[in-house]
């Protein structure tokens, strides 16, 4: 029966004309076989399955025949020269008998004739346009077939006369299971199934691998063989596509890995069948090369069964052709519909479902206005022909037919053709290169389909101006798309890089004055110091990649640099605030905490991956600058330090002196006199002498080395102990100054514990509402306390000049001597009353008014003197609890016998110390308890 249905319309004909099927599986040069044979006839015709490939194969024509010798014919592209006498055409645009209204020569007027991908005749989409060609489209001398080991049930129970041919693989195609995408091998395609998973993938790649090339149906010729270029020439290493590379796109792929199993087929999502996939599969390998293929991302892993038929490339045989009629009545539009409804003439063969030209059709004729105009067979074949227009903007069904009607009308309606001022009105907005990736596209598939328009020299008014012009268009805006493209998913300095690290040359690697970093002519970064740091820090790969790339390339000047710092002198080192060690104006290494405190340990910042001799040499001399700094501003306690220490070093101190020098050196050279556990008055002058040769003072509240109160001190000490408690320093480790005082923050804080100042917290005691360092606190008792002494019961005006010793103002010296335990004795002298405010020549200084914020207790009212005219006060030591002990002896001085005792106004100021060092100092003297009980008997009112 079929051989009767195929004999009547003529589709298989017994004569010498030779039928050929080429069948096999992929990389077993079908195609290449069928160019070969095409090129030695005198004419020819061959239908690939996709633009794509049309292009591909008419190249490789004209290359070989000359472009006058060749045409390429497609949907959207038309090149046709007189002389032409090889046509390269897309399958749905070849021409042949069955469709004489067609431009171009008719299939049976070449001699050699061939059809790529037979199998896609089972395609539920496309089926029926590769069916009609198998059935009707024959070459005078030779017909040749081309597809998969499949299609030879339905070759040999269709055509049995045909010669069918097997081709092997020339490569092996073998199963690599899946592979992160970060970690696949180079010259990879990673195949996915829609626009968005494309770019995401390649974005991906791009970060971590230096860049993709994009390649998918949509794309135009120009674009895609842009994109390929960019991936054959080497300039990428990985290619993401879509399922149009697995119809014959001919790439140096190694693996293919499948982001996806899951593809939409215009009607629904469905799965892979195992044909497709080892058709996807086998563009893996070129010629001799062996290929493999596995999943990536999320594809769900294959099975043991598909991985064993895509390997051995057996797959069930096809059972059945899509099918749609061929003979269309056309003497109406209604006739038209019937004739496509017809049912299929053969088990062999399935009606397609409706395509998007019948769905098209239908919706035009329930225009009754238009359907109106297409009476006869010539109209409505106008109106099928409009019906056919490819759908490339993918915008859904009703705007693509509200497109067909646009376009429609003109046909249908004298001079039956579409004017060049209304098509240049739609195609004029296209012609804008800006914008991204999505509207390039959206551009190029709209001019796609002005392009199918001016290309049916029958439909346009102007047909060559306007097919200039939308060239021209699609063109440019696949250059644009292309650049796009290549902005977006190659970083060419990351392949850059990456390629130069596989070639066995030293990368040229320069640094500039400003320390920019260019490898190979790409900047990556900028060297500071030892340090490098990227340009642009990416995720993964992709900054492993450039790093090592540059490190590699850093080297030499590295080493260079680490010598540089070997050599240097100290003065060329310089230590900051918090630790840091800068040489030449950049950070080269940091202080670390070390045991004990005054033993830091260095780090060296920068040049990680450096070894050998030239990091230890700049090493060790980094930490020779941070000792010698240590030695240098921290000598007397050093010296305190090794006094104490067993060997011959200790000698000159004994007994009671090495005791109190070890609690002082423990302090950090500064203690509290309550904090010590041996009375200084203990100690033999030979003793004090030995002390004092070491620097130490015995001072009023603290004993301590008057040499450490220096800013850079300070500062010092300060910074190796806040390493020491992983807290944060301040001050200055050089240069600057530490103030004499400041002010003390709200609470009970009475050291420089929890406060922010250039010192380390001990060295300094609250006084009223500053706190004061430790020397300068010292010097300003000993000042009151002469005065205080020489004074005696009377009283003593205090000098103005007090509070500068500290840094105050003049204002506050009434809170520094109520701090120093001191009260007014009497209000001021009436004989010398204030001046009058109004005097502008007697107006007060602003050092002296008074303090507006100053607490309620430090104003003056009605019941209290004015304790800001500090100078017309008389002041004397208050009571017991808090009297400043002015009869405590200078260092120098023995103890009277009748100096009064008392508690020191500070203990509870020095509450903020360690436990160990704010306990009271025993008196249990008996004749200084009597001394204080006298002192009381002839002082009532203290």
């Amino acid at each position: 029966m079929v051989r009767r249905f195929c004999d009547k319309r003529r589709m298989v004909r017994e004569s010498a004309a030779r039928l050929t099927a080429v069948l096999g599986s992929t990389n077993t040069g079908k195609t290449r076989l069928a160019i070969e044979r095409m090129l030695g006839h005198s004419t020819g015709t061959i239908g690939l399955p996709l633009r794509l490939l049309a292009r591909e194969v008419y190249d490789r024509v004209v290359e070989a025949k000359g472009k006058r010798a060749a045409a390429l014919i497609t949907g959207e592209e038309r090149i046709a020269p007189d002389s032409a006498r090889y046509f390269v055409c897309t399958t749905e645009a070849m021409p042949f008998a069955a469709r004489k209204q067609e431009p171009g020569p008719a299939a049976e007027q070449v001699e050699f004739l061939a059809l790529d991908e037979i199998q896609l005749a089972r395609d539920p989409d496309r089926g029926h346009i590769f069916t009609e060609r198998l059935l009707a489209a024959r070459g005078r001398a030779e017909t040749m077939w081309l597809g998969s080991e499949s299609m030879r049930p339905l070759v040999r129970a269709l055509f049995p006369g045909a010669l069918i041919e097997k081709r092997e693989r020339f490569s092996k195609l073998s199963y690599a299971g899946p592979m992160k995408l970060t970690r696949l091998p180079k010259r990879s395609a990673i195949v996915a199934f829609s626009a968005e998973e494309v770019y995401a993938i390649a974005e991906l790649i791009r970060r971590h691998r230096g860049g993709a090339a994009v390649v998918m149906g949509a794309l135009s010729p120009r674009t895609r063989n842009a994109q390929i270029a960019l991936y054959q020439n080497g300039e990428v290493d990985f290619l993401i596509a879509t399922d149009a590379i697995g119809m014959g796109l001919n790439m140096d792929v190694d693996h293919v890995a499948f982001a996806s199993r899951v593809k939409f087929d215009g009607t629904r999502r469905r799965r892979l069948s195992a044909e497709e996939t080892a058709q996807i599969a086998g563009r893996a390998g070129r010629f001799r090369n062996d290929g493999t293929f596995g999943e990536t991302g999320d594809c769900p892993v294959f099975d043991e069964e598909l991985v064993a038929r895509v390997e051995s490339h057996e797959f069930e045989p096809a059972g059945h052709l899509e099918w749609r009629n061929p003979e269309l009545d056309f003497n109406s539009v209604g006739a038209l519909i019937a004739s496509l409804d017809r049912p299929a003439p053969h088990g062999l063969f399935r009606r397609t479902s409706p395509a998007s030209d019948e769905m098209a059709l239908r919706a035009l004729a329930e225009d009754h206005d238009l359907c109106a105009y297409a009476r006869g067979p010539g109209m409505t074949r106008r109106l099928w022909a409009a019906a056919q227009l490819p759908d490339f903007r993918k915008s859904g069904a009703e705007h693509h037919f509200r497109l067909v009607r646009a376009i429609a009308g003109p046909l249908l309606v004298p001079p039956f053709r579409i004017s060049n001022a209304w098509a240049m009105a739609q195609i004029l907005p296209l012609d804008r290169m800006e914008g991204e990736l999505d509207a390039l596209q959206a551009r190029l598939a709209f001019i796609r389909t002005w392009a199918y328009v001016a290309n049916r020299g029958d439909w346009a008014e102007d047909p060559e101006t306007l097919r200039a012009r939308t060239r021209d268009i699609e063109d440019r805006l696949s250059d644009a798309l292309h650049e796009r493209l290549a902005q977006r998913f190659v970083d060419r300095r990351t392949a850059s890089l990456l390629r130069s690290l596989k070639r066995e040359d030293a990368l040229a690697a320069e640094v500039d004055a400003e320390g920019e970093v260019r490898v190979d002519g790409h900047f990556v970064g900028r060297l500071t110091g030892l340090t490098f740091t990227l340009d642009r820090a990416g995720p993964g790969l992709e900054e492993r990649a450039l790093r090592n790339a540059a490190e590699r390339a850093l080297r030499p000047e590295l080493h260079r640099r680490l010598g540089a710092i070997a050599e240097a002198g100290h003065d060329d080192f310089r230590m900051t605030s918090d630790g840091r060690i800068v040489f030449a104006d950049a950070e080269i290494a940091a202080l670390r905490p070390g045991r004990p405190p005054f033993s830091p340990r260095v780090d060296l910042r920068g040049a990680d991956f450096t070894t050998g001799p030239a990091r230890e040499r700049a090493q060790a001399r980094v930490e020779a600058f941070v000792l010698a700094e240590i030695e240098k501003h921290l000598a007397p306690l050093l010296a305190l330090k090794r006094a104490v220490e067993p060997g011959p070093q200790c000698e000159a101190l004994t007994g009671l002196a090495r005791g109190l020098a070890y609690q002082t050196f423990a302090a950090h050279g500064c203690i509290a006199r309550k904090a010590l556990t041996i009375e200084p008055a203990r100690l033999s002058q030979n003793e004090k002498r030995a002390l004092r040769a070491l620097g130490l003072r015995f001072g009023v509240e603290f004993v301590f080395l008057p040499a450490l109160f220096r800013p850079e001190k300070l500062a010092l000490i300060g910074l190796l102990l806040a390493l020491q408690a992983g807290t944060q320093p301040a001050g200055q480790v050089s240069g600057g100054s530490a103030p004499l005082s400041f002010p003390a923050p709200s609470g009970r804080h009475e050291t420089g514990t929890a406060m922010t100042g250039p010192a380390p917290p001990g060295f300094w005691i609250r006084l009223g509402s500053r706190l004061v360092r430790g020397d300068v606190y010292e010097r300003l008792v000993r000042l009151v306390r002469d005065k205080a002494e020489a004074a005696g019961k009377a009283g003593f005006v205090a000098d103005p000049h007090w509070p500068s010793v500290i840094g105050a103002r003049a204002a506050e010296a009434a809170d520094i001597l109520r701090g120093l335990g001191f009260v007014p004795a009497s209000p001021p002298n009436p004989a010398s009353p204030p001046p009058p405010a109004s005097s502008p020549e007697n107006e007060q200084s602003p050092a002296n008014r008074p303090d507006e914020n100053r607490p309620d207790e430090n104003r003056p009212d009605e019941n209290r003197p004015d304790e800001n005219r500090t100078a017309e006060i008389l002041w004397r030591p208050g009571n017991s609890r808090n009297q400043l002990r002015t009869t405590i002896p200078h260092e120098t001085k023995s103890a009277p016998p009748s100096a009064p005792a008392g508690t020191s106004p500070f203990a509870e100021s020095l509450a903020g110390l360690a436990p160990s060092t704010i306990q009271p100092r025993r008196r249990g003297r008996n004749r200084r308890n009597a001394a204080s009980g006298r002192r009381a008997a002839e002082n009532p009112a203290s």
